[in-house]
């Protein structure tokens, strides 16, 4: 017994120790760190923020929009049949006015049944039959995303889509099909801006401008957006006279920058 509570209390001792041992450690890397952030002195260091803002205008070079055939029939396989004879239709429409097949996608294709509730009449005050949730056909939604590379050309092929009695068209948007080189730019400029800020405001406050202790960065992108609905008649039950002058605007694609300097002075 004397031997078991001997090991127990050298076992408890060695543990005691480790544990200081570990806060000790944890000590010196704290410190470590906290000074590398403070400074030498143990002060925090002087320092300033500006912010920059770069701005680059681009005329849009693609057009985008989104079609939807709905088709209902009794029958599910003659409801799809429906739908992608006049999918395939439109398709072929597109191709002959030079979209490319790497710019037609799907976004949505379902099949949903359609019930109708049925509620019998009823002759007398009482016992009257209940009603039911009766199946009496499906429908075939197709929606696909156009885009068009040749942008004065949209206002045709959206009339054109019209003539073949498509169940909606909408979100006609004008974008830039690749943005990176611009957002690269945009940054370049919002970076300058934020030093000649920066240098301006050190002189102003008489210190000099050490190192860059952080940088961080976010955008915004402000894109003109432009959409025509059924009154727009894009074969929605009218006629459409001629096609529509569909102006693109520009882009403004936006970054803003936040870099804070040591200063020294």
């Amino acid at each position: 017994m004397n031997r078991f509570f001997t090991d127990t209390k050298y076992a408890i001792s060695w543990g005691i120790l480790g544990l200081l041992v570990v806060s000790l450690l944890t000590g010196v890397f704290l410190l470590a760190k906290t000074s590398q952030v403070l400074g030498e002195d143990g002060q925090f260091p002087n320092s300033i923020t500006v912010t920059g803002t770069g701005e680059v205008v681009s005329i849009p070079d693609v057009a985008t929009f989104n079609f939807s055939v709905i088709e209902s029939s009794d029958n599910v396989s003659l409801a799809q049949a429906l739908s992608t004879e006049k999918t395939n239709k439109i398709l072929d429409f597109l191709k002959e006015s030079d979209v490319n097949d790497n710019d037609l996608k799907t976004t949505n294709y379902s099949v949903y049944p359609k019930y109708e509730w049925i509620q019998p009449v009823c002759i007398t005050v009482t016992n009257c039959p209940r009603g039911e949730n009766k199946l009496v056909g499906y429908e075939v939604n197709q929606t696909v995303r156009v885009k068009v590379r040749d942008t004065e050309n949209a206002g045709k092929i959206l009339s054109g889509i019209g003539d073949f009695q498509v169940s909606n068209v909408s979100g006609l948007n004008f974008e830039i099909d690749d943005e990176n080189a611009l957002k690269e730019q945009a940054r370049s400029i919002a970076i300058k801006d934020a030093k000649e800020k920066a240098k301006k405001l050190a002189k102003d406050l008489g210190v000099d401008l050490d190192g860059i202790i952080s940088f961080s960065e976010d955008f915004g992108y402000d894109q003109p957006y432009m959409s025509y609905a059924e009154s727009a008649d894009f074969g929605f039950g009218g006629e459409l006279k001629s096609s529509p002058q569909l102006p693109s605007g520009e882009n403004t694609i936006t970054k803003t920058v936040y870099i804070t300097y040591e200063i020294e002075g």
